[in-house]
């Protein structure tokens, strides 16, 4: 059994991690490399997540610095209770146990992740894809550089070199304790982990996120959000569908414009019947076309008569992860964001801030599309269960 490490050494040992990745900066991104001439998948954003050059390096570094800088997330008082016979009762944070991450491509997710959950006081054990491999172990090995540095046993991160049918073996009889399992990767992945598992598992859910451009929108900011929503299209945060307000004035000029623009970034342009019909655009085959996570350089636009068809357009096929209206108007705003079932919903701002970094968290480890026990960006402080401490001086119930 590992007993919870002190909060000081916890901080210590994600500082020297963040100093170990940038002395082995070079190394890390040379056996990346390997990782990235052996991907011989055709999987376009599978094989951008893989990618740890120098930018993603430094994420890595800020990511571990911003944890250690960070308050313990265990331990904080949530609920306390006088009882009328004298016990005291405290309802405080406590971490889970055993935390298996299991993630495809993303070497990233080996600091960033395994980060949030080492700090939060939770052994860790880790079950990357064989695509990023050399990539994984390298960063594993120096956690435990880390870990031996504050005289901590290499036991808290633990790298599990499993195969499908290994992995399955383990989900459904785990050889040691586990207490909960986070799926960072594509619907086949989640599906996998879910039939499996015999724990808690927290869903880092699908993608497929929209854009409602309505009547009274500033075109300009709805151009820039829809553009950026496609920046990155390997992100879950990535935009798939534009629904366009069918009173939008100047609208066949707007989406005229919002095609071209598109095109420029090389992102291919499908319409629903009406649009694709007006715009010389191939046109989608069926509605469950609506539903796909692109993960692609692609997205479709369509029109809608009202915000309420939007909302339930929206909630019908989104992937719960995030939407966006796009208007001058606060009133249609509220009601949109108050009635779109996503993890986070947008006012003239862009998707792709559903990011525990960019909402404020510092990192995250998974953006969860599930209502309990936590929804949308899980970061440091979502990590936790809790536990009840009463203090007595021989109470007995009568």
């Amino acid at each position: 059994m590992n007993t919870l490490l002190s909060i000081e050494t916890r901080n210590k040992v994600l500082l020297t991690m963040a100093t170990l990745l940038d002395e082995e900066r070079e190394a890390i991104i040379s056996i990346n490399k390997k990782d990235l001439d052996a991907y011989n998948g055709n999987d376009i954003s599978m094989f951008d997540r893989l990618k740890a050059d120098d930018a993603k390096v430094n994420e890595m570094i800020t990511a571990a610095k911003h944890l250690a800088s960070q308050e313990d997330p265990v331990g904080v008082e949530r609920f306390s209770f006088k009882h009328d016979n004298g016990m005291q009762v405290y309802n405080k944070t406590a971490s889970f146990g055993t935390v298996l991450i299991i993630y495809e491509s993303r070497p990233d997710v080996t600091v960033e992740a395994a980060g949030i959950a080492f700090k939060s006081g939770n052994k860790i054990l880790l079950k990357g894809g064989k695509e990023s491999l050399n990539s994984n172990l390298k960063i594993v090995e120096l956690w435990h550089k880390a870990l031996e540095t504050h005289n901590a046993s290499k036991d808290w991160v633990e790298y599990l070199q499993f195969n499908r049918i290994e992995t399955q073996a383990f989900l459904e009889n785990p050889s040691q304790k586990l207490d909960l399992i986070v799926p960072r990767g594509g619907e086949k992945l989640i599906a996998f982990v879910k039939q499996h598992a015999t724990c808690p598992v927290i869903i880092s859910g699908r993608g497929n996120n929209f854009v409602y451009v309505q009547k009274e929108a500033d075109l300009q900011i709805a151009i820039d959000v829809i553009i950026n929503g496609k920046s990155k299209i390997s992100a879950c945060n990535a935009v798939d569908k534009v629904l366009i307000d069918k009173n939008l004035p100047n609208k066949d000029n707007f989406i005229k414009t919002l095609i071209s623009k598109l095109k420029e970034v090389k992102i291919e342009v499908l319409g629903d019947e009406i649009v694709a019909g007006n715009h010389n655009l191939n046109v989608i085959d069926s509605d469950a076309v609506w539903s796909e996570e692109f993960l692609d350089y692609k997205i479709v636009v369509g029109e809608i008569s009202s915000t309420e068809k939007a909302i339930e357009m929206i909630n019908n096929y989104s992937g719960g992860h995030s939407s966006a209206i796009i208007t001058k108007n606060e009133i249609e705003a509220k009601l949109f964001m108050e009635n779109v079932d996503t993890a986070a919903v947008y006012h003239n701002a862009s998707t792709r801030f559903t990011d525990g970094g960019q909402l404020g968290l510092g990192g995250e480890l998974a953006i969860s599309t599930d209502k309990l026990h936590q929804r949308g960006p899980i970061g440091l402080q979502h990590l936790v269960t809790n536990k009840w401490y009463i203090f007595g001086n021989g109470q007995i119930r009568k």
